[in-house]
């Protein structure tokens, strides 16, 4: 299930390393909904040109095509950080102190391997599209009006490449934490239980109440 988790840190080397790559793993997040943003208005100015014009916005669907991995892709560590990714931790929320923080490392090790391989993927495949001799630097276009399709295909090695980052950051924090069986160590998400979350929505509500009171 998607985990609900809080972040320590401190000045260690360890912690300012995810403080500035969280930064720009924000940035990315932005640049993700930003996207999502742009296509409702492209939606809306095809839809509208249809209806008020019998013109309905060209390449709308190419559009789409390059607008689609900026939204799938860009925001994947930003999740990552936060442990917003699909998990099953039936067996490892049981687990306590090293045995925790093995199990953790060696599921971000082999995520780090998958994503690591995806990378080398996806630059072949985009590496088979862009050529600097090319129109555009591209050797395949979209079907309609005829956008480049490279820079669409760069998407996906530069946010694994980013995803990568991550994950070896937390492989950091994982193997830090055994060595010195930590309680809470930092830099890496720490899964809360439910009741820890329910005391947080309901500061988080009561402080609501006491604003708008306040008001």
């Amino acid at each position: 299930m998607a985990g609900h988790a809080s972040i320590l840190s401190d000045n260690s080397l360890l912690s300012r390393a995810d403080r500035a790559l969280f930064r720009g793993e924000t940035f990315l997040a932005l640049l993700g909904g930003l996207a999502v943003f742009s296509l409702m208005i492209l939606a809306v100015v095809s839809v509208g040109g249809r209806n008020f014009f019998n013109q309905p916005l060209p390449g709308y669907v190419d559009w789409i095509e390059q607008i689609m991995p900026l939204i799938a892709f860009i925001g994947v560590s930003y999740c990552q950080r936060l442990d917003g990714h699909i998990r099953m931790d039936i067996l490892v929320s049981r687990l306590k102190g090293r045995p925790l923080w093995a199990a953790e490392l060696v599921s971000t090790l082999l995520m780090l391997l998958i994503m690591v391989l995806m990378v080398w993927g996806s630059w072949s495949h985009f590496d088979r599209s862009f050529d600097f001799n090319a129109p555009l630097w591209s050797r395949d276009s979209s079907l309609d009006i005829r956008l480049p399709i490279w820079p669409a295909k760069l998407l996906a090695p530069m946010a694994f490449s980013v995803l990568c980052l991550r994950l070896a950051l937390h492989a950091w924090g994982y193997a830090r934490a055994f060595l010195r069986n930590d309680r809470e160590p930092v830099a890496v998400p720490l899964i809360e239980d439910a009741a820890a979350i329910a005391a947080k929505e309901a500061a988080s509500v009561s402080g609501m109440d006491e604003q708008s009171g306040a008001a």
